[in-house]
């Protein structure tokens, strides 16, 4: 019998990002360890070890590591000047370690995509589309970006770290926990905003309002045709609601993830395909200095 496909997405900064942190917190720069040639290795090695890790548990057929263009680039950042304006620059070493990964899943021929004004979420939201339409397999997204979450269905789910474990968060989860479609999230996130994106949403509108409101009407829109009757128990929301409506439309516009970026549509999803190489994998560690246990 034939092995089901699987495609593992990678969201790219947010795991390199995470091993940086996780491995760099409370060091100087200078205490972080790098190889004869220089070059940073904390964040790549833990990676390395994630990467095999999540191959050895998902057996995915297909990889896929999607990175993001700079935050000036987008078209998130077009449409609204302060879009993601609050973040801080990335240290010099996250910056060093991510060309030098770029190099090395290069080298044992992970499949990556960077596409011009389009994000990580753009990429891997257009995949996920395109495999939930072309394949039969499931789809495992990594990342611990709940952005994402609008992209579940009954074959894809999403891997988020919660209390140090790390749990395969799927559709069932989903509804159980808030008891919405995945499409609705989208709605919740555009009343609530994002602070780590810098999307205003409704201010004053937080977690007890923006949930109940799309369970009762089901989408932003739905809640201003129904304004003049709103649900008493929403009243103290009326005014915050009423001065934040283009916000909100605004924000919705920003935090829906595109599943259909244009460089992608035509890409034959089976250039993803991949197949662990242990010797090539050992190599390019060896090329670094860096000494994990590839099995």
């Amino acid at each position: 019998m034939e092995k089901k496909e699987v495609l593992l997405l990678i969201d790219g900064f947010n795991l390199l990002s995470r091993c940086y942190f996780a491995t760099a917190y409370g060091k100087e720069m200078h205490d972080l360890p790098r190889n004869s040639k220089g070059q940073f290795i904390n964040a790549i090695r833990v990676t390395i070890q994630k990467l095999l890790m999540l191959v050895r548990e998902h057996e995915p057929t297909h990889i896929a590591v999607a990175w993001d263009v700079k935050r000036e680039e987008t078209l998130r950042r077009e449409r609204f000047a302060d879009y993601k304006g609050t973040r801080n620059e990335l240290p010099e070493p996250l910056i060093q370690q991510y060309e030098t990964l770029v190099e090395l899943f290069d080298s044992i021929g992970i499949s990556q995509l960077t596409i011009p004004r389009y994000e990580a979420d753009d990429i891997i939201g257009t995949l996920v589309n395109r495999w939930r339409n072309e394949k039969d397999g499931e789809c495992i997204i990594y990342s611990n970006d709940r952005d994402l979450l609008q992209l579940l269905c009954d074959r894809t789910s999403q891997l988020i770290s919660i209390k140090r474990e790390e749990l395969k968060y799927t559709l069932n989860h989903f509804q159980e926990e808030y008891g919405i479609t995945p499409a609705q999230w989208i709605d919740v996130k555009a009343l609530l905003g994002d602070k780590s994106d810098n999307i205003p949403g409704v201010a004053g509108v937080g977690d007890k309002a923006a949930l109940p409101l799309i369970q009762q009407y089901g989408a932003v829109e739905h809640i201003y045709e129904n304004f003049e009757n709103l649900d008493p128990k929403f009243k103290r929301y009326l005014k915050k609601l009423e001065a934040g409506r283009d916000m909100a439309v605004l924000s919705k516009e920003l935090c829906t993830i595109f599943t259909d970026v244009p460089d992608l549509i035509e890409k034959d999803l089976d250039e993803c395909r991949y197949q662990l190489n242990k010797e090539a994998v050992r190599e390019a560690l060896q090329a670094l200095e860096i000494q994990i246990r590839v099995g």
